[in-house]
C-alpha cells in the first residue's frame, strides 16, 4: 500500500515536470518565433542641405543709449517712445544754471590770468631794459660787478614771474573750456536718425552723469531700418558658421512667413566665458552659446525683442546616397556583442539613437553608466557602440554598419554600407531603438499612431 502511494507520487511529480518543460519549450519558441512589424523605405539619392537651428532676438544693427554726461533735473524732454528723429534734433535738456555759473567762474579767472599775464610781461620787458643799459655800463668799466648783479637777479626773476603768469593764463583756458564743455551737455542732441525705441525718464527727474559711474540711461535710439537676429549656437554647431552663409529666419509675430538673411558676425568668445569659474557649481554646466548676427533682407516694421528662429545653411551636398532619420542607430559590433550577452536580445544592449527623432526609447544605454573609478575603467575598456542600418532581406533584418555624413531634418548622408535602391527599416522606433537584432524576422506593417498605443 505505502509503495502504491508512492509511485503515484513520483507518476504525479513527473507529469508535472513534463508540464512544466513543455511550456517552458513553447514560450523559448515562440520567443524565438515572435515577428517585428516594421516600415521600411529605399535608399535614395538626393540633395540635403545641413541646417544649424538657433532661437534669439531682432535687434536693430544700430542703437545708441543715450545717457547724460552730466548731472542735474531734466527741464525739456520733448521727444516720446516712437518718435522718429533726426541727426541733430534736441532730445533732452538739463538744467543750466550751475553749470552757466561755474562758466562765468572760470571766465573772470581767465581774464585776472590773462590780465597778469601783461603785467608779468610789461614787467619783464623793463627788467629786460634795465639790465642790457647796466651791462653795457658794465663793460665799460661804470657800473661794479654787485650793481651788474643785481640788474641780472632783477631780471631773472621778471623771466620766471612772466612764465609763472603764463601757466596760469594756460590754466584758467583749461578750466574755461572744460567749464563751457560742460555747459553745452546739458544740451543733449541725437546723434543719429532714428526712432526713440526706450524711454526711460521723464521731465523733473533728476539723471547722473558719466563721468563717474554707468550714468543714467534716459532712452535708446535706434535705426529699425536695418534689422538682423542675434541668435545663440551652441559650441558644436558654431564652427559650422561663417560670415556670409544664408539662413531662412521664422519671428513669432509674422505667422506663415520666413525671411532671408546673412550670417555677418560670429562671436570669438561664449556669453558664458566670464561667469565660469566665477564660483557657482551650476553654472559651469550651462551650455556654452555664441551668438551669432544675421542680417534681415527684408524690410518689416520689426520691433526690437521680437522672438525669431533661424535656420542657418552650412553645408551642402548633392546627388548622394541618403536613408530616412530614424533609419540610423547604433549597436555594439557583432563579433564582441557574442562574446558578452549574445543571444539575450538587444534590450542588453540598449543602443541609443544617434538622432532625436524615436521619443521615450531613445538615450536608453546611456542611463547605465556609474561614477566609480572602476566602472570608469571598464567603460574605457569596454567596445563602442557603432552606427547601424537594418536592410530588409526577405523576411529578415539584416545589421549593416554604416559612416554617415551631414543631415537634415528628414534624412542622413550615408558614406559607405549601402548601396542604391537597397530597402531599410525606418520604423517604428522602438523597433528600431531596441528591439531589432540581425537576422530577426520581420513584417511589412502600418505605424501604430499615439492614440491607438494609448488605448492599448
Amino acid at each position: 500500500m505505502a509503495k502504491s502511494k508512492k509511485r503515484r507520487k513520483i507518476i504525479v511529480f513527473a507529469v508535472i515536470g513534463l508540464v512544466l518543460i513543455g511550456l517552458t519549450l513553447a514560450a523559448i519558441l515562440r520567443k524565438r518565433d515572435v515577428v517585428i512589424t516594421v516600415q521600411t523605405d529605399k535608399v535614395t539619392r538626393r540633395n540635403l542641405t545641413e541646417l544649424v537651428v538657433a532661437n534669439g532676438k531682432i535687434q536693430p544693427v544700430v542703437q545708441v543709449v543715450i545717457s547724460p554726461e552730466v548731472a542735474g533735473e531734466i527741464t525739456s524732454l520733448p521727444v516720446k517712445e516712437g518718435d522718429r528723429v533726426k541727426k541733430g534734433d534736441l532730445l533732452v535738456q538739463i538744467k543750466p544754471d550751475n553749470y552757466e555759473a561755474s562758466r562765468n567762474s572760470a571766465e573772470a579767472n581767465y581774464k585776472s590770468a590773462l590780465a597778469g599775464k601783461t603785467v608779468a610781461q610789461a614787467e619783464l620787458d623793463k627788467a629786460e631794459t634795465e639790465f642790457k643799459r647796466n651791462e653795457e655800463l658794465f663793460r665799460n668799466r661804470l657800473v661794479s660787478d654787485s650793481v651788474m648783479l643785481d640788474f641780472k637777479t632783477i631780471y631773472d626773476i621778471a623771466k620766471l614771474h612772466y612764465t609763472n603768469s603764463v601757466h596760469q593764463a594756460d590754466q584758467a583756458k583749461y578750466g574755461l573750456d572744460k567749464a563751457r564743455d560742460d555747459l553745452s551737455k546739458t544740451t543733449i542732441q541725437s546723434p543719429m536718425d532714428g526712432t526713440v525705441t526706450r524711454l526711460r525718464s521723464q521731465p523733473g527727474e533728476r539723471v547722473l552723469g558719466t563721468s563717474f559711474n554707468m550714468g543714467t540711461e534716459i532712452m535708446t535710439i535706434a535705426d529699425l531700418e536695418s534689422m538682423e537676429a542675434r541668435v545663440d549656437i551652441g559650441e558644436t554647431d558654431v564652427v559650422l558658421i561663417k560670415p556670409g552663409q544664408k539662413a531662412r529666419l521664422e519671428v513669432d509675430a509674422f505667422k506663415d512667413r520666413k525671411f532671408t538673411g546673412t550670417v555677418t558676425e560670429i562671436a570669438n568668445s561664449s556669453k558664458s566665458a566670464g561667469m565660469l569659474g566665477g564660483g557657482g557649481g551650476g553654472q559651469s554646466q550651462e551650455a556654452t552659446k555664441f551668438e551669432v548676427k544675421i542680417r534681415i533682407t527684408e524690410k518689416e516694421p520689426f520691433r526690437p525683442g521680437m522672438s525669431v528662429t533661424a535656420e542657418v545653411e552650412t553645408r551642402y551636398r548633392t546627388n548622394i546616397l541618403t536613408v530616412p532619420i530614424a533609419s540610423v542607430t547604433t549597436r555594439l559590433p557583432k563579433d564582441k556583442d557574442k562574446k558578452g550577452d549574445a543571444g539575450k536580445g538587444g534590450k542588453t544592449n540598449a543602443p541609443a539613437v544617434t538622432n532625436a527623432t524615436s521619443g521615450s526609447d531613445t538615450n536608453h544605454s546611456s542611463l547605465t553608466s556609474t561614477n566609480s573609478p572602476k566602472s570608469d575603467k571598464k567603460n574605457k575598456d569596454a567596445p563602442k557602440p557603432i552606427e547601424v542600418v537594418f536592410v530588409r532581406d526577405g523576411d529578415h533584418a539584416k545589421m549593416v554598419p554604416v559612416k554617415i555624413g551631414i543631415s537634415d531634418d528628414d534624412y542622413w548622408e550615408v558614406t559607405e554600407g549601402l548601396k542604391d535602391d537597397e530597402e531599410v527599416v525606418s520604423g517604428g522606433p522602438k523597433a528600431v531603438n531596441r528591439e531589432l537584432e540581425d537576422d530577426k524576422k520581420i513584417r511589412i506593417g502600418k505605424q501604430e499612431k499615439s492614440e491607438d498605443k494609448e488605448k492599448k
